[in-house]
């Protein structure tokens, strides 16, 4: 290196980035892994469901992203020259982004459904070594920017508020546009691309600034190309477990090999519904069967009812009430529109006088329903396997009273494992809005031996507690279902207090469970 290039490196060390420069790397940088930590909820989403010990691993996974990252850059930057290795660290957030996607969905379906183990090591694969990388970075250019001591505090907090409003406005962007607009693979490729190309551009602005060689410039382009085409051929091949994403669920209908007209809806690796669409009055899970019976103790056979779901899913149980009285009344709350749309074309769901959906959340779709309108309540709506907490409170409860009719029927389906907290909490938050309450389970599920899905049914009016008995057992197929109520059911309650708005801490119950 001749005089004039050492001269040159030794000035760069202590030179400043132009203050925009300096303001929009931090910006990308902090927004990048905002971007990344939001994706990856739906990128592990299909794998381990979308619960609160998924939230909290990706939010926790990514914050020790962030302190790390900050923590090594900040050491990085005394030891080395800032400029040289700021557009290393882009480059390489964004093949580290780009390779992403292929080794969570090949890592994915060998933890499918895992423990806390497996939900910590898949969500690290999905978020901390590009949040690391990109967390490197405003250290370093916090670095370059202190040449004067005396304006320290101006400088780190020019920045500190600039990366603020880069994750600020990713999260928004990205929740609000982003994940409603493109699927996951697009999203997560083209944020390996915008960094990449943010940093081969800086490193050639800094080259020609310095008035140094490009080589290294090319070199790493040549770099970024090649893992960039191989993450991408990965990403082509890796097993994907969605037919579509939608803005909450990875969904996927697969035929049954078992029955010519039968489908399957996955929503999130978990098997949601089953339709027939040669037969709408075919129903393949046992508690969609006593849900069946319930129908049937609400009016005689045949005659139509006003039925309001909590919870469309496959639309199973809409078909089958259409079906098995003619000119009822199908009112279905459901949060997904995209699932909708695929369940229309895929699994014959048709709108019309006997089905109106309406998308949006159940809970402020009811408070809209006239008092006493409605003389069976369905509650089917889960994220994931867990009752969403909003839906499983006292004041829920109370409001699905207020529409069930004096002699109306409300039927709520829950999943539980032993030791049964939930649904013991939930039978008790039930029973604080309805005098009348009944549980339909497997008798082992019911003494705790196993896990299973539990049907709660309330009203107002006495429940024809015969009629239903001898229904689930003529429905049962050999699960040896059985409902229990008063003294039997008070005493499976036991101590168990109701859930509220204020305290319906429903995953934690359910942590020790499945």
């Amino acid at each position: 290196m001749d005089q004039s290039a050492a001269i040159a490196v030794d000035t760069s060390e202590r030179r400043p980035l132009p203050g925009g420069l300096a303001a929009f790397l931090v910006f990308l940088a902090s927004g990048a892994v905002l971007v990344l930590e939001t994706v990856a909820l739906r990128l592990v989403g299909p794998y381990l469901g979308v619960t609160l010990q998924v939230t909290s691993s990706v939010i926790g996974v990514a914050l020790a992203a962030i302190a790390y990252g900050a923590w090594t850059g900040g050491r990085v930057a005394d030891r080395h020259n800032p400029r040289t290795l700021l557009p290393g660290a882009l480059v390489l957030a964004g093949i580290a982004t780009a390779v992403t996607l292929p080794i969570v969905r090949y890592a994915g379906e060998a933890l499918r459904g895992s423990a806390v183990s497996g939900i910590l090591l898949l969500t690290a694969l999905a978020v901390f070594i590009p949040a690391f990388l990109l967390s490197a970075v405003t250290p370093l250019v916090v670095k370059l920017q202190l040449g004067d001591l005396r304006n320290t505090g101006q400088v780190v907090g020019k920045l500190s508020s600039v990366g603020t409003l880069g994750a600020v406005t990713a999260t928004l962007v990205t929740g609000f546009i982003l994940v409603a607009a493109l699927p996951t693979s697009v999203i997560l490729i083209g944020l390996a691309v915008a960094l990449g190309v943010a940093g081969l551009a800086l490193g050639v602005y800094l080259r020609r600034a310095d008035r140094l060689p490009l080589a290294g410039t090319s070199r790493a382009g040549a770099l970024l190309a090649v893992v960039g085409l191989a993450g991408a051929g990965l990403s082509a091949a890796a097993p994907t477990p969605c037919d579509i994403e939608t803005a909450y669920h990875c969904a996927a209908v697969v035929p049954d090999p078992a029955r010519e007209g039968g489908r399957t809806l996955f929503l999130n690796s978990a098997r949601h519904s089953f339709v027939d669409l040669d037969d709408p009055t075919y129903l393949e899970f046992a508690y969609t069967r006593w849900f069946g019976a319930v129908a049937g103790a609400v009016k005689p056979p045949g005659e139509r009812i006003d039925a309001v779901h909590l919870g469309g899913g496959g639309f199973t149980m809409p078909r089958y009430l259409t079906a098995t009285r003619p000119g009822t009344s199908n009112e279905v709350y459901e949060l997904d529109g995209a699932l909708v749309a695929l369940d229309e074309r895929e699994l014959g769901v048709r709108q019309g006088p006997d089905l109106t959906t309406k998308v949006g959340d159940a809970r402020m779709l009811l408070a809209k329903r006239p008092t006493a309108s409605a003389d069976l309540v369905i509650g089917d709506a889960f994220g994931h396997l867990v009752v969403p907490w909003h839906l499983a409170t006292r004041e829920m409860a109370a409001d699905i009273r207020r529409v069930v009719r004096p002699d109306g029927v409300y039927a709520q389906n829950v999943i539980d494992y032993p030791p049964l907290r939930f649904i013991k909490a939930e039978v008790a938050t039930v029973a604080a809005a309805f005098p009348h309450v009944a549980l339909i389970a497997p008798a082992a599920s019911l003494a705790g031996e196993q896990g299973s899905n539990f049907v709660i049914v309330a009203s107002p009016a006495p429940l024809p507690m015969d009629q239903l008995a001898t229904q689930i057992g003529a429905d049962d197929d050999g699960g040896h279902a059985t409902i229990v109520t008063g003294a039997e059911l008070a005493a499976f309650v036991g101590d168990a207090k109701p859930l509220t708005d204020e305290y319906a801490p429903v995953d934690q119950l359910l942590a020790n469970g499945g």
